[in-house]
């Protein structure tokens, strides 16, 4: 691995790594060694060809993963990748627990990698869902009733918003919390605000 082409923001990234760190850095030089350029996005390790997304390395509690960005489109020989939530519609993770799964893996790990290198090539796009697909919980839509306001301000968010605020909404399984959420996040609907805003 040519030391100019690992990303100083990764290096620091990694030497704060106090789980995954040695997991992290096996799953580093797999990717540098598939031509993809390094950057430091969404706060983890990334690598993109022609500055198109392909994999991320990123680490939860249970497990450390590399995730592709447009995992749904790859044919998955191996039967390895995993749908992180049901939410998720483009991208899907390998996950790993040590080391060792990581080097026996290596070189189906580079054939999915080049292939999601050859799915950007392609042009090929994930078909997402659109949000009319998504279903607005009956409690919005009785508050749209009451705030035509909170309507025109919520169509006028942008997709990701009104999907975010969605999902976060029909999460809730009781109608009592769904209408707590949605009081809770009005004001914000009402300043063109996203959920994470």
């Amino acid at each position: 691995m040519t030391k100019s082409r690992t990303n100083p923001k990764v290096d620091e990234f990694l030497g704060k790594a106090k789980k995954w760190k040695e997991e992290y850095e096996t799953l580093r030089n797999i990717v540098l060694d598939c031509e993809l350029t390094e950057e430091f996005k969404w706060m983890h390790p990334s690598y993109t060809f022609e500055n198109k997304n392909i994999v991320l390395i990123h680490g939860f509690k249970e497990y450390c993963a590399l995730l592709f960005h447009k995992g749904a489109l790859l044919q998955d020989a191996h039967g390895l990748l995993i749908q992180q939530t049901e939410n998720v519609q483009g991208a899907r993770q390998i996950r790993f627990t040590n080391v060792q799964e990581i080097v026996a893996t290596e070189s189906i790990l580079k054939a999915y990698i080049h292939e999601a290198i050859e799915v950007e090539k392609a042009g090929l796009e994930v078909e997402f869902k659109k949000n009319e697909e998504f279903i607005i919980p009956e409690e919005l839509h009785n508050k749209f009733d009451d705030i035509p306001a909170l309507k025109t301000a919520f169509e006028a968010l942008t997709p990701g918003r009104q999907r975010a605020y969605i999902l976060y909404f029909s999460q809730a399984k009781q109608s009592k919390t769904r209408e707590s959420r949605i009081e809770k996040c009005m004001q914000k609907i009402l300043d063109g605000k996203g959920l994470k805003d």
